[in-house]
């Protein structure tokens, strides 16, 4: 039996987590909506979640799209660490390409998710922590 020890929220509110950027051939990229009664619910976000203690980014990414959308990352590109504070925690956000992936995302945990074009991500409600990559997107 393996156990995780999540340490992914520290003492001071930290909490390491990461993304997935996938985009499909029409340049669509995937975003999922934080489903009613969680932390932030109704906001557009990244795939992604809280890295494990015994995992590093990579390993986590994996892990995370498999459990939230049902999909094998075959190939990811690291593209950037951001940092966002909120209230009453810090995320530490590390984003990934997928460049290449198998299955076909689907709301593994009830979520809603869309492909959206670039120049449409204005017209969504982001989460505040990923709208650094959105601004970047949109330039």
């Amino acid at each position: 039996m393996l156990f995780f020890v999540v340490s992914s929220i520290d003492d001071h509110g930290k909490i390491d987590v990461v993304a997935g950027l996938i985009k499909d051939f029409d340049g669509r990229i995937l975003f999922g909506r934080r489903k009613p009664g969680t932390h932030m619910a109704g906001y557009w976000e990244l795939p992604g979640g809280k890295k494990l203690s015994a995992e590093s980014a990579e390993q986590a990414l994996h892990r995370e799209l498999s459990e939230e959308l049902g999909i094998t990352v075959l190939n990811a590109t690291f593209l950037m660490a951001l940092s966002y504070t909120y209230p009453k925690r810090n995320v530490c956000l590390d984003i990934w390409s997928v460049d290449r992936y198998e299955g076909h995302p689907i709301g593994r945990e009830g979520q809603d998710l869309a492909w959206v074009l670039p120049v449409e991500l204005n017209k969504l409600k982001i989460l505040p922590a990923d709208k650094p990559l959105v601004d970047t997107l949109l330039k």
